[in-house]
Formats: structure tokens, C-alpha cells, sequence
């Protein structure tokens, strides 16, 4: 698996969404090299696992156990847009407390509007927590990550901004997070992508 080639097929991507504005430029296809693989399992029915490559491209897929072969239940592409590291539980708070930023029914990401993929109702809604384990070769981490999806059409496709508050398991100081993690993405279709 690391070290690994997947190629990646986005024409129908670029096709659907062709003519629109993307919050930044739509990934392109091709080969991308596993550089380091995260998995974690969702709910006694879905696995999530994640390929990672050296220029911070993600190719997400989720299955029901991530073996090879398996059907594949949704597959999405991410890059990462942005990044905040609070200084201080109030800065923290403003993020992801009671009436926190991340959950509320609508996010504006510098004067570009998402709507929440995640939750229903006008409130808030809780983060989805897991721990992705990730091993790249070299060391093996576990990153707890709380998050929420919030999404938008892009021609007939949808822009999907992954706002994650991201700690390293073995950082006992970290009891927040260390940073909040703003990654965009596009979902694919099965077909896509081709394991070489």
C-alpha cells in the first residue's frame, strides 16, 4: 500500500464543473503515490481510510472494512485550504463551544457560503468524532479528530468543505487540539480510481 500508485480520473469532475467558480482550483487526475495510509472505523458498518501523497493531496474512501475489492460505499478527493491554530480556550470556545463557529447550520469561509451536510435542525449540531490511525513508514499516530462537513454546489457537483479540529493522541498537552484544518473536496465515483 505505501508507496503504492492509485490513479485518480477526475475529467468527469472538471466536466461538471466546468464554468463555475471553486473555492481553489479543481485537483487534477493522475498518479498519486501513497505516502501514508489512515483508517478508522465510523460505526460497525463503515471504515474510513485515507490515502495521503507528499504534496497534502487526500483520497478518502469508505467501505465496510477496507479490504481490497470490496464495494466501495463514497470516494472523495481533499486538499487542504486553510489552517488556525487558537491561541487560548476563548479563541476555542468561539470555535467549537456551545455557540461555537464549527455546527452551525451555515459556514462563511471568507465570503463563500456552505451550508451543513451533517445534522439536521436550525441549531448547532455536535461534531463527528473518531481516531484515524496513520502510519507512514516511518511512525505510527493516533489523531482524534472532531469535525463537520458543510457543502455547496459547484455546477452539478458539490464543493465540500471538511472543517477538522485535529490532536495527536500522544500530545497530553494538547486537550483542545492543536490546529482546526480547513480541507476542501469533490466527491468521485467508484470508477475514478485504480489501484496499480
Amino acid at each position: 500500500m505505501l508507496g503504492g500508485g492509485i490513479e485518480i480520473d477526475t475529467l468527469g469532475l472538471q466536466a461538471d464543473t466546468a464554468g463555475s467558480s471553486p473555492a481553489m482550483p479543481v485537483p487534477a487526475g493522475g498518479m498519486m503515490i501513497v505516502a501514508a495510509y489512515g483508517e478508522a472505523r465510523l460505526d460497525a458498518t463503515t471504515v474510513l481510510s485515507r490515502y495521503y501523497d507528499d504534496g497534502d493531496t487526500i483520497l478518502q474512501v469508505m467501505s465496510a472494512s477496507a479490504r481490497p475489492g470490496e464495494e466501495i460505499f463514497d470516494v472523495s478527493l481533499y486538499r487542504p485550504w486553510d489552517s488556525v491554530v487558537p491561541a487560548n480556550a476563548a479563541e476555542w470556545a468561539e470555535w467549537r463551544g456551545p455557540r461555537g463557529m464549527i455546527g452551525q447550520p451555515r459556514y462563511d469561509a471568507d465570503g463563500i457560503m456552505f451550508d451543513r451536510f451533517w445534522g439536521e435542525g436550525n441549531g448547532r449540531a455536535g461534531l463527528v468524532e473518531f481516531v484515524e490511525e496513520i502510519d507512514d513508514g516511518r511512525v505510527r499516530r493516533s489523531i482524534h479528530q472532531s469535525c463537520m462537513l458543510y457543502a455547496r454546489m459547484l455546477g452539478t457537483r458539490q464543493e465540500m468543505l471538511l472543517i477538522n479540529i485535529e490532536r495527536d493522541l500522544a500530545d497530553r498537552d494538547a486537550r483542545q487540539g492543536a490546529s482546526i484544518e480547513f480541507i476542501l473536496g469533490y466527491g468521485l465515483l467508484p470508477g475514478d480510481i485504480r489501484r496499480l
